[in-house]
């Protein structure tokens, strides 16, 4: 009798296999065959969980999405600049606990695939715009910041991640506290 294979588990195994694979060689010089020889499966087991390697960078990328998503739920509690310190020491600890996807996330911008980076960063965008227009509310914003400001921490945060994966001197769990320090207190009242 065939032995059963959960599809589900093994499609986890061959996405986790294919995050190390393209985090390791990136997207374009990676192979089915590669992610297939990772996860310790034939290379027909991979087309069985995903039909090309583009799914396998879109469902990487939608682990991604999840975790950060997650971070963005979160409600917290007390201010909303203090709601916004505890979102940025979020992200960076988890995109620091996850530099494997952190670095697929470069294949994502280089890669001309069907994710919609646009939306990701509305997404983002929108959560740290709220926090600003209820800390403006509330009276906590120096003059002239805005909405507008909520582009410029997202751009911080990724700028910081992206060093982090150029320059292994940088360490992205160091940066938390300096990017609260700018992002946060550098726009307080």
């Amino acid at each position: 009798m065939p032995k059963r294979v959960d599809a589900h588990a093994r499609r986890a195994e061959i996405l986790d296999a294919a995050v190390r694979v393209f985090a390791r060689k990136g997207f374009a010089a990676s192979r089915i065959e590669d992610v297939a020889a990772e996860a310790g499966v034939a290379k027909g087991s991979v087309y069985l969980a995903v039909s090309s390697r583009e799914e396998l960078l879109t469902a990487a990328f939608d682990q991604y999405r999840t975790r950060a998503q997650e971070q963005l739920a979160v409600p917290g509690t007390g201010s909303a600049l203090d709601r916004l310190a505890a979102l940025i020491r979020a992200t960076v600890t988890m995109l620091a606990a996850h530099p494997d996807h952190a670095r697929v996330l470069l294949d994502v911008w280089a890669a001309r695939t069907p994710i919609d980076m646009a939306a990701v960063y509305a997404q983002y965008r929108a959560a740290i715009a709220a926090l600003l227009r209820e800390a403006g509310t509330d009276g906590q914003l120096r003059a002239g910041i805005g909405e507008a400001h909520a582009a410029v921490i997202v751009g911080a945060i990724e700028g910081c991640l992206v060093q982090w994966l150029a320059d292994e001197q940088i360490r992205l769990g160091d940066l938390a506290e300096p990017l609260v320090a700018v992002c946060v207190e550098g726009i307080r009242r």
